[in-house]
Formats: C-alpha cells, sequence, structure tokens
C-alpha cells in the first residue's frame, strides 16, 4: 500500500488518482499507523513552506515520518513535499524543514518571473546512481515536465543531484538520497512520462527492503 501524507496542503487527491491509474493501492491519511504500515510513503504538496510544516506539526507525525525513512522505508516527496525534507526554507522568512537533507529551499533571482510554471527539461546529472535506471527508466533525458513552484532546493552535498532544470538558474529537480526521492515536478500534472515515473516508483517500491526485511537493499552511488 502506498500512503499519500495528509497534511491539508493541495493536489493529494490528483497525486492518489495518479497512482492508482498505475494499478496501485492507495491511502490518503496522516494516521500513524498507517504510516507504518505503508509499502511506501509520498508527500506530495502546492502551498507556502511554513504553512507546510505547521500542519505537519499539529499532526504529530513528524518523529513517524523520520522513523520510517531510517528504516530505509522508500519515500517520494513532490514539489513542496520535496523542499519540506530540508534544513530550511527563505520563504517568506526563515522556517525550519525536516532536516532529513541537509541544504535549504531559495527563492528565484527577482529578475525571473515566478511562479516558474508549465513544462521545461529534465536533464540528467548523475548517472553513476544505480537507482537512476529506476527512478528514470525508460524517460529520454531531457524529457519536458510540468512545473509550478517559485522556490526550489539546494542540497549542501551535491552528489544527491540526480538531474537538473534551467530557468534563468540550473537547480535540482530530481534528487534521491539512498531510499529517498524527490522531483521539484509535479508527476501527476506531466502526462505519459510523469505517469511513468510514478510507475518506476512503484516498481521499486516493490523491490526495495527496508530494516526488518532481508535479502535486498539499493544503494544510492
Amino acid at each position: 500500500m502506498i500512503v499519500i501524507v495528509n497534511y491539508r496542503m493541495g493536489n493529494l487527491r490528483s497525486v492518489a488518482k495518479a497512482f492508482e491509474v498505475m494499478g496501485a493501492e492507495v491511502l490518503v491519511s496522516d494516521k500513524i499507523r498507517d504510516l507504518r504500515q505503508a509499502r511506501a510513503i509520498v508527500l506530495p504538496g502546492v502551498g507556502a513552506f511554513g504553512q507546510g510544516m505547521k500542519h505537519l506539526r499539529e499532526l504529530g507525525i513528524i518523529p513517524v515520518l523520520k522513523e520510517e525513512i531510517n528504516k530505509g522505508k522508500p519515500f517520494l516527496g513532490i514539489c513542496l513535499g520535496l523542499q519540506l525534507l530540508f534544513t530550511y526554507s527563505e520563504e517568506h522568512g526563515i522556517h525550519r524543514g525536516l532536516n532529513i537533507i541537509a541544504g535549504k529551499v531559495k527563492s528565484f533571482p527577482k529578475r525571473l518571473k515566478v511562479p516558474h510554471m508549465g513544462w521545461n527539461q529534465v536533464k540528467i546529472q548523475n548517472s553513476k546512481f544505480k537507482i537512476r535506471n529506476l527512478i528514470f527508466a525508460g524517460i529520454p533525458d531531457n524529457s519536458y515536465f510540468y512545473f509550478l513552484h517559485s522556490y526550489y532546493v539546494v542540497p549542501e552535498d551535491k552528489r544527491i543531484i540526480l538531474a537538473t532544470t534551467d530557468y534563468g538558474v540550473k537547480f535540482a529537480s530530481l534528487i534521491q538520497k539512498d531510499n529517498i526521492f524527490g522531483v521539484q515536478f509535479h508527476p501527476e500534472k506531466s502526462q505519459e512520462l510523469g505517469l511513468k515515473i510514478l510507475k518506476n516508483f512503484l516498481v521499486l517500491s516493490s523491490k526495495y527492503n527496508y530494516v526488518g526485511e532481508k535479502n535486498y537493499t539499493l544503494s544510492g552511488c
């Protein structure tokens, strides 16, 4: 079962529907027991960073999210869900994030029109990752995906950046750290190739054994 984290931050149902189209059993939930029982966890979201963190704190699910990620459970962050993984964001002041990935979330330069909205290319940067062959399997380099955001992530460890996109500045649009995946674009709005990303995550989740299971792990590099 794939659990979509219900933290009141937009587009949850559209992400769930996209996974259902790919044949997944999906539950939209904010319950600790569901997060623990999930085969994989997805954190989507559209909205402000500070508000997203506020909702996660109020729901009391931050400790279990970190616990399940630390166990090695497959995790996918989409758009705001990717950004919340980072140490802090500069969106409307400084807001602390989950600090699961070291780095910050910063705004595009003022000279650029924001939000960055519409179709743009995703270019593979790090072909050394074994996992790249799974999450990007069957997807040509420089393919177009749909974006809608005004801020972007800056990881301290550049090795986790699998792909970048250029919008006046080059920014990370696909990251992977061990069992954690994050995309700045919206796969649920990116038609066939976006659904392929979600399908690849499902395939990966079925193969990725975490703590307490045996015989198979995937390494980041």
